[in-house]
């Protein structure tokens, strides 16, 4: 073909156009399909609205010259329907498919994919381009189930949610665009209730099954298992999904009993703690999450008290009960068998809490308990052996039963020395000295009634179990209770003339001295055992210089008998 040919074919062609009413150049003419701006996508995207989907959505929409014609935000409600199903205009089911939630589109649709050439009476012209700004809240299916995910976990996790079981947990609850409706933190206290008992929604019971205390979980509920059509109140639209963060701080059964977890429990372990003994023990009381409400090691001081006795909260009482000197032990009490729904302010407890006792073993007695003597070492042939008012040279060792040590004898240059009987040491030492071989060695375990008692002594805690490691040095027979002197056999007839060595009428100290060491030495008569002879001996010139002017007369010297009239010894 000649191009004057192509020429006048190409004129022709677009007077053609011009006759059937194409469009101008630069105009794109009628839309074929609906034209869609994703001008916002969440960088997370956990899911897509596919046809058949419930989705929740707000929206404007307007002309192309800007004028709103419809709007959610206006009615103050969501629109909640099914996507791609033709319950919306095409263009719009088309335009929903494929949102995420929170994306956002500016949706065109062409009046054939909207309302078309009849339009909406009084709202929307025939033949009308709908311009929409969308933006997408939730999407979910009737074939969804329950979305858990765990954000963190105990190691430790020996037990888990039941039905039946009450929880307390504390949660933010937001719907799946991320909007909050509530949260237990903002009121300050946690969220409790039994799980699968029917007071929660289905979702949330289903959700709380297998957790562990301490555990945290993502849980995302359909609205089927929420609130459904109905929603509630102003905070929830109906058919809304809702995302749940939980973190479970407890957990416990009505029918739950004390548990006790053995952490440490002594090789050696004699006696076991029985209802009515008196147990001293350090404590540290936490709640299921670790939280710390009490410890005893703050206070640097012990808890003291009965067991079995109602002194202290049930679950304690119960799990006490067998414990060795030095085991430590966990206890888990349930809420009814500690503080129940009330808690304990001063403690920081929270009602129906499940508390968590770490517990230490000091010691322990019962009032009724006599001195524990178990003897280590005694010579052969053993004789002679302490009894009540002798005179006892003694190294000991003591110590709680914890092996905390108090005092020594081998601390200083000297065994300890003391008349046994003489209320000069502890009855609960003295009974435990009693009968013993010079040279023999022996632990005494001495309850505190017969120690240093409720209030202690310096260095010893009130109602200290007290051991001692003693061995005996050596020992002096003693005299009876009030006695200074005892003759060995009948006291001279003549006794003053004896005494008088000088023959003056008057005993001066130093005459009633050598009188006496005289007696000793001959073995006639012995003094009081004492680390200090000479003083003995001054408290008896003392006793017999009833005027104190220096001399003992005939009418002053007095045996014993003739004062008390006890005829068991005679005394100077």
């Amino acid at each position: 073909m000649a191009p004057g040919s192509r020429c006048c074919l190409l004129l022709l062609l677009l007077l053609l156009l011009g006759v059937l009413g194409a469009p101008a150049l630069g105009d794109p003419g009628p839309l074929e399909d609906v034209v869609i701006d994703r001008y916002y996508i969440p960088k997370i995207c956990l899911r897509e609205a596919q046809m058949g989907d419930f989705i929740r959505y707000h929206y404007n929409g307007t002309f192309k010259d800007g004028k709103k014609f419809d709007s959610s935000y206006d009615r103050g409600a969501t629109v909640a329907g099914v996507v791609g199903v033709g319950r919306l205009i095409t263009g719009m089911d088309r335009g929903l498919q494929g949102m995420c939630v929170n994306e956002r589109r500016h949706l065109i649709v062409p009046p054939h994919l909207g309302y078309g050439s009849i339009g909406v009476a009084g709202l929307i012209p025939p033949d009308a381009t709908l311009y929409f700004d969308v933006v997408m809240l939730d999407i979910w299916n009737k074939n969804d189930k329950l979305q858990i995910t765990t954000l963190s976990k105990p190691e430790r996790c020996n037990r888990t949610v039941e039905n039946s079981d009450f929880v307390r947990y504390h949660y933010n609850g937001t719907l799946l665009d991320g909007t909050p409706f509530d949260s237990s933190y903002s009121k300050g206290s946690t969220y409790d209730t039994y799980v699968g008992t029917g007071w929660l929604i289905k979702g949330m019971d289903q959700g709380l099954l297998g957790m562990c205390a301490g555990e945290k979980r993502s849980i995302i509920i359909p609205p089927f298992l929420a609130y459904g059509e109905k929603g509630y109140g102003t905070v929830i639209p109906p058919q809304a999904s809702l995302v749940f963060s939980v973190l479970l701080v407890d957990f416990h059964n009505p029918k739950d009993g004390v548990f006790v977890e053995h952490l440490e429990v002594p090789a050696s372990c004699k006696r076991r703690a029985v209802t009515g003994d008196f147990v001293r023990y350090h404590y540290n009381g936490t709640l299921m999450d670790g939280t710390l409400f009490d410890s005893s090691y703050s206070r640097n001081q012990t808890y003291n008290t009965y067991i079995g006795k109602g002194y202290i909260i049930p679950g304690m009482d119960q799990g006490l009960q067998g414990v060795c000197v030095g085991e430590q032990r966990r206890v888990v009490i349930p809420p009814h068998l500690a503080y129940g729904e009330n808690g304990a302010g001063k403690h920081k407890i929270p009602g129906s809490a499940v508390l968590i006792f770490d517990v230490h073993i000091i010691d322990f007695h019962n009032p009724a308990d006599a001195v524990e003597i178990e003897t280590v070492f005694r010579p052969e042939g053993c004789n002679v052996t302490t009894r009540d008012r002798d005179f006892v040279r003694y190294h000991y060792n003591c110590s709680l039963l914890d092996g905390t040590r108090l005092f020594s004898s081998h601390d200083y240059e000297k065994p300890q020395e003391v008349t046994l009987g003489a209320n000069k040491v502890i009855e609960g030492l003295n009974s435990g000295l009693l009968d013993m071989c010079a040279g023999e060695r022996r632990v005494l375990i001495v309850p505190p009634h017969l120690g240093h008692g409720e209030s202690g002594a310096r260095g010893v805690p009130g109602s200290a179990v007290l051991r001692f490691e003693v061995e005996l040095i050596s020992m002096e027979e003693g005299v009876p209770e009030g006695y200074l002197f005892i003759w060995h056999g009948e006291p001279p007839a003549n006794l003053y003339e004896q005494m008088d060595l000088n023959k003056d009428g008057g005993i001066p100290a130093d005459e009633f001295s050598t009188f006496i060491k005289t007696q000793v030495a001959e073995g006639k008569g012995r003094l009081m055992p004492s680390s200090d002879p000479e003083k003995v001996i001054a408290d008896m010139f003392r006793n017999q210089d009833r005027n104190q002017d220096g001399k003992i007369t005939p009418d002053e010297l007095k045996l014993k008998s003739d004062e008390d009239q006890e005829k068991i010894h005679e005394e100077l």
